[in-house]
């Protein structure tokens, strides 16, 4: 059992000395009352200090992503035990295996730094530790994989999905992007659970970058017989795609699995295992692909998408510990946030970080995002 209680005492109390004014005088002097004849004994200490402060900050949040993980799971438990709906049971089911492979590693990589192995690390610099800035990329990137995933609303939701896949596609054919599905799991009714492409030419990152973040959309869906308007959401992440020198990734951290390519109502269904499945052990994300017909272009698809992920990952880590911002939940803040309404009986589309309106819904799902799109950019949303 880990004193995790002793541990945050520690940590708390480490803080309280770095954050006094007086301390820090003392130490940049030289501390005279501890080694008066070294001038840089006040140094060591505030460097052995931030030494610690780094280790026990790397247990502390090990322990809450663990933690995190295990509540994520027993939820995970509640709506498989309920079956109530098979496809979020299917859902709860990937996720779990997942989430079990990610606790094991967080398991090990929390034992072996309770065993010290990791206390020696040099510590951070202290300007980068304070400086809440994380530096730009050096140019903007010209190919993003951009991953729309149906959330709340059931089939509706698949059916959204796929309108905003259609406005994004006619937009980047407006602007003379290419465009390549990576990754699609299509339902029976013609929507998609999720559905990952890449689109590049051109100042991609740059137009795209806001569009992250949960879409919300109202309305009275086709098999609605009553008429009442639904409210159903879709989540869209865009990720910059690494250059190869920016994401390297060892070989044996890979688990590749083929197995058969399947499509709705048995369309596309092929006796070869052409369907790519790759797990990344150390970090436990899995990524699949089945939009080819041959393994070795599934696999390319497949892998585009996890260094794209990965990246991801590192840059929010990066950023996480540069602005001493703790995790609430496993990175993915800003897929959680509700960015924008479509609203089908007021015939408005808003966009709630800018506060602002735009109407003709119809031509905005047909790739016309032009206005919304330079708003945002003028907006200095970050």
């Amino acid at each position: 059992m880990i004193e995790i209680k002793a541990i945050e005492k520690e940590y708390e109390d480490i803080l309280e000395k770095l954050s006094d004014p007086e301390s820090i005088s003392n130490w940049e002097k030289g501390d005279e009352s501890k080694d008066s004849s070294s001038p840089f004994a006040g140094a060591r200490v505030f460097e052995e200090l931030l030494k610690r402060k780094n280790f026990l900050e790397k247990i502390i949040e090990k322990e809450k992503e663990i933690e995190e993980i295990e509540n994520k799971i027993k939820e995970n438990q509640t709506i498989i035990s309920a079956q109530e709906d098979s496809e979020l049971v299917s859902l709860a089911e990937t996720e779990t295996l997942q989430l079990k492979e990610r606790k094991k590693i967080l398991e090990k990589e929390l034992d072996n730094l309770l065993k010290g192995k990791n206390e020696n690390k040099e510590p951070q610099s202290v300007i980068a530790e304070a400086s809440p800035y994380l530096p730009p990329r050096s140019a903007s990137p010209s190919s993003v994989i951009v991953e729309i995933r149906a959330g709340t609303g059931g089939e509706e939701a698949a059916l959204f999905t796929t309108d905003l896949f259609k406005m994004y596609s006619k937009y980047a054919q407006s602007q003379d992007w290419k465009q390549k599905v990576l990754s699609s799991h299509p339902t029976e009714l013609g929507g998609f659970k999720e559905i990952i492409f890449e689109l590049k030419n051109g100042d991609v990152f740059s137009e795209m970058r806001y569009e992250g973040g949960v879409h919300r959309v109202q309305r009275i869906p086709e098999t609605e017989k009553t008429g009442r308007i639904h409210t159903s959401t879709a989540s869209v992440a865009v990720l910059p795609k690494p250059k190869k020198a920016e994401i390297k990734i060892n070989p044996k951290d890979l688990k590749i699995d083929f197995y058969g390519a399947s499509g709705p109502g048995g369309q596309y269904v092929q006796k070869r295992h052409t369907a790519v499945r790759i797990t990344h052990l150390p970090t436990g994300i899995v990524v699949t692909s089945q939009t080819e017909r041959n393994q070795l272009q599934n696999k390319e698809n497949a892998m585009s998408i996890l260094e794209a992920k990965l990246l991801e990952k590192k840059e929010l880590e990066e950023s996480t510990k540069i602005s001493k911002k703790r995790k609430a939940q496993i990175g993915q803040a800003q897929r959680a946030e509700k960015i924008r309404t479509y609203n089908f009986p007021q015939d408005r589309i808003t966009d709630h970080r800018v506060k602002k309106s735009w109407h003709n819904l119809a031509e905005i799902l047909n790739g016309k995002l032009n206005p919304i799109i330079s708003t945002l950019q003028k907006s200095n949303l970050g």
